[in-house]
C-alpha cells in the first residue's frame, strides 16, 4: 500500500499527536540536565523542579510588596491590552475592508495604501509610538492596532471583492441604499471571514504586545518574562 493511502487508527493517531511533544520535552530536559551539570546556577534552561517552584512563587504565593499574585495580575493586564487592541483593529479593519472592497471611490486610494502599510514592520515604529502616545497603556494598544489592522483590512477587502456582483445588483434593484447594502448584504458575508482573520493574526498580536511590555511596562507577561535572569543574560 502506498504511503499516501495509509491512515493511522485511533490509538495510532493519539500516539502520533503526543510523539512530537514528547520529543521536544525530552530534548529540553536533556539539554537542561547537561547545562545544570556544567553549571548548577545556570538559568537559561531551568529544570522541572525549578519551573514548578517558579510557578508556585508567581501564581500561588502572594507578593510581599504588593500582596498580589503576580502571574494572575500580569496575565490580566496583558489580556486587557490584547483584547482592546484586537477589538479596535477588528472594527477599523472591517470598516476599511468594506470601504476598499465595495466603494470604488474609497478603494482607489485605500487599496494601495493598505498594501504599503501591511509591509511596514510594526516593531520598527515602536519608538515613534512611545514618543507620540507616551509610555502608558495607549502605546501598547496602538502597536497591536497598527500591526494587525492593515492585514485584516486587506483580507476583508479581498473577501468583499469576491461577493458576486449579481447579489449587489439585485439588492439595488429592490431599492437598497448604500448603507442598507453594506449592513444587510456585505456585512453578513464578511463577519465569518473576520473571525478567521482574527484567529490568524492573534499570534502576531501577542508578539507585538510582548515586545511593547518588555520595553516599557511595569506589569504584564512581557514585562515578567524579561525580568528572568536567563532572558537578561541572553539579551545582554
Amino acid at each position: 500500500m502506498r504511503l499516501i493511502n495509509r491512515h493511522p487508527d485511533r490509538s495510532g493517531r493519539l500516539l502520533l499527536i503526543l510523539l512530537p511533544f514528547a520529543l521536544l520535552l525530552f530534548a529540553y530536559f536533556a539539554g537542561s540536565a547537561q547545562r545544570l551539570a556544567d553549571n548548577p546556577n545556570d538559568k537559561l534552561l531551568p529544570s522541572a523542579t525549578q519551573m514548578i517552584a517558579a510557578v508556585d512563587r508567581l501564581a500561588f504565593t502572594e507578593d510581599k510588596r504588593s500582596g498580589k499574585y503576580l502571574f494572575w495580575q500580569d496575565t490580566a493586564a496583558s489580556l486587557k491590552r490584547l483584547a482592546m487592541g484586537v477589538a479596535i483593529a477588528a472594527l477599523v479593519g472591517l470598516c476599511l475592508g468594506i470601504a476598499a472592497g465595495i466603494i470604488p471611490l474609497f478603494g482607489a486610494p485605500l487599496s494601495p495604501l493598505l498594501t504599503v502599510l501591511s509591509m511596514v514592520p510594526p516593531l520598527a515604529v515602536l519608538p515613534i509610538l512611545f514618543i507620540v502616545f507616551g509610555l502608558g497603556e495607549l502605546s501598547k494598544v496602538m502597536l497591536i492596532v497598527i500591526g494587525i489592522t492593515p492585514i485584516l483590512a486587506r483580507d476583508l477587502e479581498q473577501r468583499a471583492r469576491e461577493i458576486p456582483q449579481e447579489i449587489l445588483i439585485k439588492a439595488q434593484t429592490l431599492g437598497a441604499s448604500t448603507w442598507t447594502l453594506i449592513l444587510r448584504v456585505v456585512l453578513p458575508q464578511l463577519l465569518p471571514r473576520l473571525l478567521i482573520a482574527l484567529r490568524l493574526v492573534l499570534g502576531s498580536a501577542w508578539l507585538f504586545l510582548i515586545a511593547a511590555e518588555a520595553i516599557a511596562s511595569t506589569d504584564g507577561l512581557g514585562y515578567r518574562i524579561f525580568l528572568a535572569p536567563g532572558v537578561r543574560l541572553v539579551v545582554a
